[in-house]
């Protein structure tokens, strides 16, 4: 079955940067898109950031742009975010998700990691 792993969450100051990283099996990674969703504290779902299948083309919310940096290794079927510059308002949790690709990138997900919690407080 379906199985996405986050890894790389943490607590870090505000201005620090940190990594992500989403360990996918059960499927043919390089055929997907990828997208990290993220929720903060008492608010809804967040669309993070998508990276198509071949990792050539990739897509940002205007609240991350030039800040964080999705990438992907379809030889190690591995997803990451490397997140840098990272405000308080970035304190979430952060899932790796797995496009359905019946709908447009980064719209619809039919699989879920687990989510790791990036914290970012002085």
């Amino acid at each position: 079955q379906v199985q996405l792993v986050e890894s790389g969450g943490g607590l870090v100051q505000p201005g620090g940067s940190m990594s992500l990283s989403c360990t996918a099996s059960g499927f043919i990674f390089s055929n997907y898109y990828m997208t990290w969703v993220r929720q903060a504290p008492g608010k809804g779902l967040e669309w993070v950031a998508s990276i198509y299948s071949a990792g050539t083309f990739t897509r940002y919310s205007d609240s991350v742009k030039g800040r964080f940096t999705i990438s992907r290794d379809n030889a190690k079927n591995t997803l990451s975010l490397q997140m840098d510059n990272l405000k308080a308002d970035d304190t979430a949790v952060y899932y790796c998700t797995k496009d359905d690709l019946r709908e447009q990138i980064g719209t619809s997900f039919d699989s879920w990691g687990q989510g790791t919690q990036v914290t970012v407080s002085p």
